[in-house]
């Protein structure tokens, strides 16, 4: 449903549902740079209009803007906050629970089959246990089009207890504002064969690494 933008609303122009809110005490630290992966998603929608396209990073005015801007349909979804309220702070609670399961992917994935033309799931599958991840990827699997694409980043270094997350505004079809808002524990962290039977039903799956070793993926429906 359409929302103006009013006191507490989303930003105009998306079609949020729960927008994140970061509440860190001091102020978190933004840098920019770039992204391949991000530019292979916007190679895919370029020269299009009139797309849909879901963030699961929550509402931001940047990305609202920029992709409406575009010519297309944003759809925002703060899902790390969904997770939160659903399964405890840090995901505490049993992610393999079919109830719990069941509730979250309707607060936070309820769309029609083949309703998105894209998905900007950024970095927030990491932080899934396995029963909940492959729900997860099971449901992004059906509301998203045929041909379409998917950009999701996850922490390369398998030794870490605790990995960084982050807010993504878009600065360009190939640059990004990267805001940490913490850190949080990783239910599993991912190599690229992981990955590649995690998106096994996908058409196919595209790896860049960055500097920050995080693995841009690229996922092809």
């Amino acid at each position: 449903m359409w929302r103006g933008q009013g006191a507490g609303d989303p930003p105009k122009g998306s079609l949020a549902r729960s927008p994140f809110s970061g509440g860190q005490k001091s102020p978190p630290e933004t840098r920019t740079r770039p992204s391949r992966g991000l530019d292979e998603f916007f190679s895919y929608i370029r020269g299009q209009s009139g797309l849909t396209i879901l963030d699961l990073g929550g509402a931001t005015q940047q990305n609202v803007s920029f992709i409406t801007n575009l010519g297309h349909r944003l759809y925002s979804e703060s899902f790390l906050q969904t997770l939160q309220e659903t399964f405890g702070e840090e995901g505490s609670a049993d992610q393999s629970n079919p109830g719990r399961i069941d509730s979250f992917l309707r607060q936070s994935l309820n769309y029609e089959p083949l309703h998105f033309d894209g998905v900007l799931i950024w970095d927030v599958l990491e932080y899934l246990d396995p029963a909940l991840l492959s729900a997860v990827v099971e449901r992004l699997n059906k509301i998203v089009r045929p041909k379409s694409y998917m950009l999701a980043f996850f922490h390369s270094d398998a030794k870490l207890e605790a990995v960084p997350y982050y807010t993504f505004r878009i600065q360009d079809v190939n640059l990004l504002h990267v805001t940490q808002q913490g850190s949080r524990r990783p239910a599993q962290l991912f190599n690229n064969r992981s990955l590649e039977k995690l998106f096994g039903k996908f058409e196919s799956v595209k790896f860049f690494l960055t500097r920050e070793r995080l693995r841009e993926v690229i996922v092809k429906a």
